[in-house]
């Protein structure tokens, strides 16, 4: 009796049959949720702290952004909302705070390239952890992909979320150049895929640059001159993206005959047309009194107006194209990275 009783009692509570139970059980919770494995596991534990804290930044930013445009349509109720807004909604309209998260959207692209991608390579070969991976049985393409994949992943999450929210908070007012000029980088930049295709271009820049220097502090300080470097390029080539659309007009120069342009068109050029087609300069008749102008514009035999112009309808297609052309030169950053990497690294 004592025997069976001493059998019953280790197979339920630390025999094989406890074991076995126990062990299933963990295999169950082993497959619930999603689980980091292997060299994906590594990447994300050794660069945890940099990745939570864009995650974090990132859903702060939506959540401040989300409460701003609730008060911003709580105020658009009293002048038609979304439906179409009435006339003077602009007099009390307070843009302060679409134009600031504008510029904060603007700098996230230089701030993840300094503080994300230039230490991600550099920190590794100037702390030898480089040459520790390469010890092991895990190929250096593998290591150097699943840096930049998860990288990417993270940032593209970060800043598509980020633009996401603020383009549905600006749409409401978007046609208005009182609450945000579209063509400016504080909207441009901010919304659609740019801010994700400009943080990946300056993040994967930046690992390059760290990966070329292999010095932490050195990478951060020329990571930040090519993130700047970027910002102003884009911002001049930005509205060479759209077609620029020609106006004129023949019936004279006056304020009442100036050209109607859509609502929100950016105005490229404007100039005068003579008698014969040619054009002059809009400030060529810029004369002390309005007398001596008209004698100007007389001598000159202008006829009208010619404004060149680009619509809002095409920001859409713009920041399509100017995304997908920094995505392609991100891509060739990132196959050089690998490439040089593969034989370079250590």
């Amino acid at each position: 009796m004592s025997t069976m009783t001493s059998t019953g009692s280790t197979g339920s509570t630390g025999g094989p049959a406890s074991a076995e139970s126990a062990h299933r059980q963990a295999g169950r919770g082993r497959g619930r949720g999603l689980r980091l494995s292997g060299m994906n596991w590594l990447v994300w534990r050794q660069h945890r702290a940099a990745y939570w804290t864009l995650l974090a930044a990132a859903a702060i930013t939506v959540t401040v952004m989300i409460y701003q445009r609730q008060q911003m349509m709580m105020y658009l109720d009293g002048y038609g909302s979304i439906d179409g807004l009435k006339s003077g909604w602009e007099e009390k309209f307070n843009r302060r705070p679409l134009s600031m998260a504008g510029q904060l959207l603007g700098y996230a692209p230089i701030l993840i390239g300094v503080f994300l991608g230039a230490p991600l390579l550099a920190g590794d070969l100037e702390g030898g952890t480089a040459k520790l991976v390469n010890a092991q049985s895990t190929s250096r393409v593998r290591w150097l992909a699943t840096k930049l994949g998860v990288t990417a992943l993270v940032v593209a999450v970060s800043t598509a979320a980020a633009s996401a929210v603020f383009t549905w908070w600006w749409s409401p007012v978007k046609s208005s150049q009182y609450a945000l000029d579209w063509s400016d980088g504080n909207a441009f930049d901010s919304s659609g895929p740019v801010p994700v295709a400009l943080s990946l271009f300056t993040v994967v820049g930046g690992i390059a640059i760290g990966m070329l220097l292999r010095r932490t502090l050195l990478s951060i300080v020329v990571t930040f001159g090519f993130a700047v470097v970027v910002q102003m390029v884009w911002s001049h080539f930005r509205m060479s993206l759209g077609d620029v659309i020609t106006v004129t007009t023949g019936n004279g120069v006056g304020a009442d005959n100036f050209p109607k342009l859509p609502d929100g068109a950016y105005a490229v050029d404007q100039s005068y047309l003579t008698a014969s087609g040619d054009l002059i300069g809009y400030g060529s008749c810029n004369e002390a009194t309005d007398k001596a102008a008209n004698a100007c514009l007389e001598k000159a035999q202008v006829v009208g107006w010619n404004v060149e112009y680009i619509p809002i309808s095409q920001m859409s297609s713009m920041q399509w194209l100017g995304a997908s052309i920094l995505l392609a030169l991100t891509a060739g950053i990132a196959a050089f990275v690998i490439l040089w990497g593969r034989k370079r690294l250590v």
